[in-house]
């Protein structure tokens, strides 16, 4: 599984989304042009210091990430106004969760190449959430759905479960 934001625009929201790769272990991939430098102490900050656990991508343009970078993961694309309610969709290992710009999302023509378009249901009145909120919503429900989620508690706790350094410390907070 992994995550693709198409032409992110607010280092913030791609910090953010770099930092909820590196907690559930997924690949980022930013499609150019962005918004900002990758050196942007906004973008950086909001990383804190888990940049070393992210495995950061940046492609071209978008077909050059399909070239490269999809490796046989289905085009599951974000949008705000059309597609499968997200709890819904029948997720698989094998998917690439792509989100768009914040102030304009993915464009129609891009819409219309995936293989499943999936929406966040909310309420009338409301546009859109925030990338970052988004995103985190959509690879929750999409490691739920495909079993990573239980195989990254699993590792976390000790049983088998996705390869790589995953580890938590349990507090005891009695007195």
């Amino acid at each position: 599984m992994q995550i693709v934001l198409f032409e992110p625009e607010i280092p913030p929201n791609t910090g953010n989304v770099a930092r909820l790769c590196a907690a559930f272990g997924l690949p980022l991939h930013l499609i150019e042009p962005l918004g900002f430098k990758l050196e942007n102490r906004y973008f950086r900050r909001a990383g804190l210091d888990y940049w070393p656990q992210v495995e950061l991508l940046v492609w071209p343009s978008f077909s050059t990430y399909l070239e490269q970078g999809r490796r046989g993961h289905r085009l599951l694309m974000s949008s705000s106004r059309q597609g499968e309610p997200v709890q819904h969709f029948r997720f698989s290992e094998l998917d690439a969760l792509v989100l768009g710009p914040e102030t304009r999302g993915l464009p129609r023509d891009m819409l219309q190449t995936a293989d499943a378009c999936l929406r966040l249901p909310i309420r009338g009145g409301v546009r859109s959430l925030n990338l970052s909120s988004a995103a985190a919503i959509l690879a929750y429900q999409a490691m739920l759905g495909s079993g990573l989620l239980e195989r990254l508690h699993e590792k976390i706790e000790g049983g088998p479960g996705i390869p790589g350094e995953f580890s938590c410390q349990k507090l005891n907070l009695r007195a």
